[in-house]
């Protein structure tokens, strides 16, 4: 069986046909975004393959490097946990049901007067995301070396740009809007 190859860089491909049958439309955006879409998904299968060498899913991972990254006692509620992954609060049920289910982490009870529910890493929790994610970082690490180490600050710099704007836009405010106000 052969492995599939990947896909072209065509994104300039495309942007001269949009150019030849519809003129006057914007396209450079293609440059930006085809390429973009298309590395995220080479990124999430690349992701995919190297968690399933550490037997994690990336929901787990999530779950436990947000605890992780809490620092100790590393615990968090389930409405932080939800906040901070950007999930529904049904997703963290989930996502924790089957971690605890693995043993990686605990639900703690609501404290006396209060429905707040923690949840907690456990040993194996802690020892199974610091190998987990050791290896994934190294590894990406590795895929993004192709860039001088000024390439990679600019392109990151670049996309927290663009992923603010797209944020902004999501939260139902126009880019800058919050600039605009503040100097009126």
């Amino acid at each position: 069986m052969t492995t599939p190859k990947p896909p072209p860089d065509n994104a300039a491909q495309i942007a001269r046909a949009w150019e030849r049958e519809q003129p006057g439309v914007p396209v450079g955006s293609i440059g930006i975004l085809t390429r973009i879409w298309q590395a995220a998904k080479l990124l999430t299968d690349e992701r995919r393959r190297t968690l399933a060498r550490v037997s994690m899913d990336a929901a787990t991972l999530d779950l436990l490097s947000t605890l992780r990254r809490a620092g100790p006692p590393y615990r968090l509620s389930t409405r932080e946990l939800s906040a901070r992954s950007m999930i529904t609060a049904g997703a963290v049920t989930q996502r924790v049901d089957r971690a605890r289910d693995g043993g990686l982490v605990r639900r703690l009870p609501a404290e006396p007067g209060t429905r707040i529910v923690s949840v907690e890493l456990t040993d194996a929790g802690h020892a199974a995301v610091t190998g987990a994610v050791s290896r994934l970082l190294t590894y990406e690490q590795r895929l993004v070396d192709i860039l001088e180490p000024a390439e990679q600050e600019e392109l990151a710099r670049l996309l927290s740009i663009l992923l603010h704007s797209l944020a902004e836009r999501a939260a139902g405010r126009e880019p800058g809007e919050d600039q605009a106000v503040a100097t009126q």
